[in-house]
């Protein structure tokens, strides 16, 4: 059944004639800028030659005024052809940028949103389990995907020339025997796992049998470029550090970037500083004005999943996080008590001190090794100087798996996140491999590991299967539109790299415009969140593509707030499955958006850039500078 959003006479998705000869045409283009190479090359050789005969001695006036006459001939040739090489390189760029608004608008309407529901319908089914990385269902789901990869003719670049990039994980899962407990005075208080807190790390390290001391580090911070340390004049070397959640509240740019959080705001990175400055472990307290820590249930049910990690990965030490009413004991007999260091939190005035507490945590897991599985194919470029140049198109193909029982349904589908992402891009392969191939060639690569921090994308940019520094860009693929249509979409990322203005370029192509993400969702950069991330730090410009929230039917905010509803009662929750509503309009406007996206990309001549201010330069210029 075909979207009245494809229609022709649709504003949306404009369709123009397409050119039966394009195929022919493409070639005389190639051609055309390998004789406009050839031709300038020329004329610089002849303004070289030129210029050294014009200073060279003569041996006489009549010489002299012959080789004037030559020389004016000589210059009028190499302009010439510097003229001529013009018209090759330039006419090109011209012609094909009229060729991809042709190719895409007869590609647009051969989208099938009945192979997107099937694809949707296999992948997000109860019997894969939901996904979980290393489970028999994602084992399943790899293969689905890879013989669809086949049946597109893909080149299959994995291991042993196949279309799978295997990978070794370290899973650990708490058990219930595992022990924690805060030492105030000769008082023992052993705490719940789960009720009482929650591990980041787990396994064998994160061992400490014998009592250690506790001390307060304020946010856990050390930013020289804000001239901010909490560990300024304490020390924490084997002991064990407690933290705020967050950053110091800032409405000033120039500190901690304002109201966007930083980096620092991250546990992770809390925990790596801590390791730096020999803490044999961290615990930490959210804050009550930090929303995204202030549903406990929540943390309760995402933690209670098994921790993967690839092997050389952060090394372990306890790192855990408390129930806000585990702070009181914390802080019991100690010169602050929690509400003090509340009422300084907020006034900006927090130091760091050594609490009169101490703690040890005994942990037992159940532990395995195993080889998870990134899928992975390549479609080659059509153009022979580009070719061997790449763009990826990624999206995650793990979930959660099952855990938690939440009203009876303990199997975590992750149909929007992000089966239905597989399922376009599924699609957005397809209608590729069947028409003429772009500019560049294109990794189709389905990652596994996302949920539990990346690792299929961060193995990938550690072990590349072709070039990084050959690769131009990236756009990740992480939930599609599902609650109506829309007029404006969001680049996560976009303010970093040129890729922000052609996807404002693709926008404008399909009757849209680009708007800012919202405010609320800027607590924790989104740009963190998924895959996009890891090619940024290997030195990919990089860039998810959502749908922003104006929406074409639904008045006012209300579209908006179903959006938000779905993220407080779906995500991460068994109740993203295939039961939810999903409007498949909405679905093929996003895969259509999605396409376009990935054509021009890799269509377009000009590669995309971080700009000047963005933190992966220096990656892309390392890559670039080792040709890796």
């Amino acid at each position: 059944m075909v979207n009245s959003t494809l229609n022709p006479e649709s504003h949306l998705f404009p369709i123009y004639r397409i050119d039966s000869t394009i195929e022919a045409t493409r070639d005389q283009w190639s051609c055309m800028r390998r004789k406009g190479i050839a031709v300038l090359r020329t004329a610089i050789s002849g303004l070289i030659l030129n210029y050294r005969a014009s200073n060279s001695d003569t041996s006489g006036p009549w010489e002299s005024i012959r080789n004037s006459m030559v020389l004016k001939q000589a210059y009028l040739i190499s302009g010439i052809a510097l003229l001529i090489s013009s018209i090759y390189l330039i006419i090109p760029s011209v012609i094909l940028s009229q060729s991809i608004h042709d190719e895409v608008s007869n590609a647009l309407p051969i989208l099938s949103i009945e192979n997107i529901r099937h694809h949707t319908e296999v992948l997000g089914h109860d019997s894969l389990g939901g996904r979980g990385t290393g489970s028999l269902g994602i084992r399943k789901a790899g293969y689905y995907i890879a013989r669809h990869l086949k049946a597109y003719d893909l080149e299959p670049i994995g291991d042993n020339q196949s279309y799978f990039q295997r990978f070794p994980l370290h899973g650990a899962i708490p058990l219930p025997s595992t022990r924690f407990e805060i030492i105030v005075d000769d008082s023992i208080l052993p705490l719940r796992l789960y009720d009482d807190y929650v591990l980041f790390n787990t396994g064998a390290h994160t061992f400490l049998p014998t009592r250690l001391p506790l001390v307060f580090v304020g946010y856990g911070i050390l930013a020289p470029e804000f001239d901010y340390n909490d560990y300024r004049d304490i020390d924490v070397e084997n002991k064990i550090v407690v933290f705020l959640s967050g950053e110091p509240p800032s409405e000033n740019p120039g500190y901690f970037d304002g109201v966007k959080p930083t980096i620092y705001s991250e546990p992770i990175m809390k925990q790596r500083i801590a390791l730096a400055h020999g803490a044999a472990g961290s615990i930490m307290i959210p804050l009550p004005r930090e929303g995204r820590f202030a549903d406990w249930e929540y943390w309760k049910t995402q933690f209670s999943f098994e921790d993967l990690r690839l092997p050389y990965g952060t090394a372990e030490n306890l790192s855990a996080m408390v129930n806000e009413s585990v702070a009181e004991i914390i802080f019991a007999s100690a010169r602050m008590s929690w509400s003090d260091i509340l009422e300084r939190e907020m006034a900006g005035r927090l130091r760091s001190f050594a609490l009169r507490t101490e703690a040890r945590f005994i942990g037992r897991f159940d532990v395995r090794d195993f080889l998870a599985e990134n899928v992975v194919g390549l479609i080659p470029g059509s153009d022979p100087l580009l070719k061997d140049n790449y763009i990826i198109l990624a999206a995650h193909y793990d979930h959660l798996g099952i855990g938690h029982p939440v009203n009876g349904d303990s199997i975590y589908n992750g149909v929007v996140d992000n089966a239905l992402g597989c399922a376009a891009l599924l699609e957005i392969i397809r209608v590729i491999s069947m028409s003429r191939h772009p500019a560049r060639s294109i990794v189709t690569l389905f990652v596994s590991g996302e949920e539990k921090g990346l690792l299929g994308s961060r193995y990938y940019c550690s072990h590349p299967l072709v070039p990084l520094y050959k690769t131009d860009a990236a756009l990740n693929i992480d939930g599609i539109a599902i609650i109506d249509e829309f007029n404006t979409i969001t680049g996560i990322g976009s303010e970093l790299s040129t890729l922000g203005s052609l996807l404002e370029e693709t926008a404008s192509y399909l009757g849209m415009s680009v708007s800012s993400v919202p405010g609320i969702f800027l607590e924790r950069d989104p740009y963190e969140s998924s895959d996009q991330l890891a090619f940024a730090t290997a030195g990919i410009p990089s860039i998810l593509v959502m749908e922003g929230h104006d929406y074409r039917t639904l008045p006012g905010d209300e579209g908006f707030i179903k959006f938000l509803e779905w993220g407080f009662e779906r995500y991460h929750t068994p109740f993203d499955d295939l039961l939810q509503p999903i409007n498949y309009n909405a679905v093929r406007q996003h895969t259509c958006l999605l396409y376009t996206f990935s054509f021009v990309l890799a269509d377009t001549y000009k590669p995309p850039q971080w700009l000047r201010n963005s933190a992966f330069m220096n990656a892309r210029l390392r890559s670039l500078a080792e040709k890796r």
